[in-house]
């Protein structure tokens, strides 16, 4: 049976408007599965291995032109280009999802099942037009997007993290576990990272902080920052980042490598997930052991979520300054119990005070940051760890945010400020040539 046979395409059920009805849509979907198809069993995939994309994007036109020819299916200039497009998406992307990937205004995609995928913009969710044929179709792409980083999902790994070409971090699940479908949950990462200029223009920290933490850069103070999901750890992780220079030598380690690093000396490791006979595990663990083989000048832990932890803290005891990592965390305090708490993980016979001095003595700066209601993310505290007082560590806040109130458009009111406090790494500062002045920390200078 032709193609034109088997979708019946009349003026009624032609190619989807943004207000076109639900018959129309269903035709347009059939018509793009079947032809798709048909494209598949015409096509010489090893003759267009050999070509260039905008050569193949030529030829898939040219075919697609052929094809809509051959079956006679009445399509004005428009659907015609539309489906060609779709195609195209289809066969060299990641199918409907290519028009919300471009999209700078994008910062998360959730697709729940075939029929609905939603997105977040300026910190709010909303529901696309975007659909999948059926649940068949939503694991294809699912599966064309873990397996270009050496990842599988199947229903003996039903669970798995992996990553866009543009870093842009992806998870996704499956049945049995996922009960109604395929869930796939897409981090966008903007193409251009953040810089400490668009922070200042979004008002997420302060020209103080920022001088502040561009000192703590020079200087090789160990921070850890943290954050709930969503807040904006890694994109902090990566404009800290900025302030290492450039003639040393930086070693990542992250579960799905996601950070964007701008300086030359980089390298990249990412851990490896069991096989599919539950061997080959390679763990952020045993990477954080390998990276202190490496003559690396710093160590970036993308998220420390397990014993790992005690070896990140061993490193930075022992020469490997200026290390950063981030932690879910809800507050500073929060974050080094939790801290504490993967150090334990480790089996290793530690008493909790001989734990908290090893992470005093590793960690020097601890950053909260957050996500507000109105979905602006903002630094809303710094604090430095300054030792024991008995069994527990002491901190001292140097930049705080106070939530003053909303709006009636719901935007959170609030005001940066100083604590008064000057800090201890002042010293360090000093000697690093990396020096602050003391107006920095005046609490009388507020920013709103």
């Amino acid at each position: 049976m032709s193609l034109r046979e088997r979708l019946s395409l009349t003026d009624e059920a032609r190619l989807p408007a943004a207000d076109a009805p639900a018959l129309a849509a269903a035709a347009y979907q059939e018509l793009k599965k079947s032809m798709h198809q048909t494209i598949l069993d015409r096509i010489d995939l090893e003759r267009l291995k050999r070509l260039t994309p905008e050569q193949f994007k030529h030829e898939l036109a040219l075919l697609v032109q052929r094809v809509i020819e051959d079956e006679r299916i009445v399509l004005n200039q428009h659907e015609r280009h539309s489906l060609v497009l779709d195609i195209q998406h289809e066969m060299l992307g990641f199918g409907p999802l290519e028009p919300l990937l471009p999209d700078p205004g994008v910062s998360d995609i959730l697709v729940n099942t075939c029929s609905k995928v939603y997105v977040e913009r300026a910190g709010r969710l909303e529901l696309t037009e975007v659909t999948f044929n059926d649940n068949a179709h939503l694991m294809k792409i699912i599966e064309k997007i873990v397996s270009r980083v050496g990842r599988r999902v199947d229903e003996s790994s039903p669970m798995v993290d992996a990553r866009l070409p543009d870093g842009s971090r992806v998870n996704a699940i499956i049945p049995p576990l996922a009960i109604d479908g395929p869930i796939l949950s897409i981090r966008r990462f903007a193409v251009q990272p953040l810089t400490v200029q668009n922070m200042l223009d979004y008002r997420s920290l302060t020209p103080p902080m920022v001088e502040v933490l561009q000192a703590l850069g020079q200087a090789k103070v160990n921070i850890l920052i943290s954050g709930g999901t969503g807040s904006g750890k890694t994109t902090m992780l990566n404009v800290l980042s900025g302030f290492i220079p450039v003639a040393e030598r930086i070693v990542t380690i992250e579960d799905a490598a996601e950070l964007q690093m701008r300086q030359p000396h980089v390298v990249r490791l990412e851990t490896r997930p069991p096989n599919i006979e539950g061997k080959g595990e390679v763990n952020q663990r045993s990477l954080v052991r390998n990276a202190l083989r490496m003559r690396p000048d710093r160590i970036i832990l993308g998220e420390v979520r397990g014993p790992e932890a005690l070896d990140m803290l061993q490193a930075m005891n022992t020469g490997h300054e200026g290390s950063l990592a981030t932690i879910h965390s809800n507050t500073p305090r929060d974050a080094l119990a939790r801290l504490e708490n993967m150090v334990g993980m480790t089996g290793l016979n530690l008493t909790p005070r001989a734990i908290r001095q090893q992470i005093c003595s590793a960690i020097t700066v601890v950053m909260q940051v957050s996500r507000l209601t109105d979905g602006t993310r903002k630094l809303v505290s710094l604090q430095e760890i300054t030792g024991m007082e008995g069994d527990v560590i002491a901190m001292h806040e140097i930049f705080r945010y106070e939530q003053r109130g909303v709006t009636a458009e719901g935007k959170v009111l609030g005001r940066f400020s100083a604590t008064g406090v000057r800090p201890r790494f002042a010293e360090r500062l000093r000697m690093f040539g990396a020096v602050v002045a003391d107006s920095v920390f005046d609490p009388d200078r507020i920013y709103e």
